[in-house]
């Protein structure tokens, strides 16, 4: 592949998807059908498995859920309620505009952490995997594939849009002036964050990825080849 001016190197869950808005829509449906105890034994079966495995899976917590449950009947709609979630309808606002802007100035990529299986297919499913045309990067950690990611989408520049400061420091420390970050605080992580030290800080700050489009109309050239010492133009943390 020839080397771009820049990638956008986009984050989905809680970035362009709200995925705190889909947990909570499982929480609830796992409260109707089996109850508080059993909803509680699902996320500690989830949290094991995240904590194992780096990433988040929710078609294996449900494997382990079924070991000890009874309701045969349920745990099939619930595995169907899981396959046919409406993902396109957690997409925050102006999500596929903002990408196909993108599209305009530079290459967007999705780069983001999961399993194989439910990533793609909730990528599939919101329209996000067509919006990038199938420009789609998943890893158990991202932040330690990032030689993989430039060889396959070359580029003089990156930026990185994340939910997740501190997973941006650890790009940032990695790629130097190579990376842009851009930090969206929205979603868990982002509210996590707030008073912790984040070193180095992200470049850029915006409150909601609706923003993003803002600033690229605007931006005048602070998505291409940043130093350290180049001024943050949005506020910081």
């Amino acid at each position: 592949m020839a080397q771009a001016d820049v990638v956008f190197l986009v984050d989905v869950d809680n970035t362009l998807f709200d995925n705190d808005r889909f947990i909570a829509d499982l929480t609830a449906r796992l409260e109707r059908d089996f109850g508080s105890s059993e909803r509680e034994r699902y996320w500690a079966i989830f949290g094991d498995l995240r904590q194992s495995l780096g990433y988040a899976d929710y078609l294996g917590a449900l494997q382990q859920f079924r070991t000890h449950s009874s309701n045969e009947e349920r745990l099939l709609q619930l595995s169907t309620y899981l396959l046919d979630y409406p993902f396109r309808d957690n997409l925050y606002e102006h999500a596929i505009e903002i990408i196909e802007h993108l599209g305009n100035i530079g290459h967007p990529v999705i780069l983001s952490d999961g399993d194989i299986v439910f990533q793609p297919h909730k990528i599939h499913r919101s329209g996000l995997w067509d919006a990038f045309s199938g420009r789609v990067l998943i890893y158990v950690h991202k932040e330690e594939m990032l030689e993989d990611v430039q060889d396959r989408y070359p580029a003089k520049h990156y930026v990185m849009v994340d939910d997740k400061p501190f997973l941006l420091a650890k790009m940032k420390q990695k790629m130097a002036s190579l990376v842009t970050t851009v930090f969206v605080r929205q979603g868990h992580y982002a509210k996590e964050s707030v008073g912790k030290l984040i070193e180095p800080l992200p470049d850029i700050v915006i409150d909601r990825i609706g923003d993003l489009y803002d600033l690229v109309q605007h931006s005048n050239g602070i998505f291409h080849q940043r130093n350290s010492s180049s001024p943050r133009p949005e506020k910081d943390l």
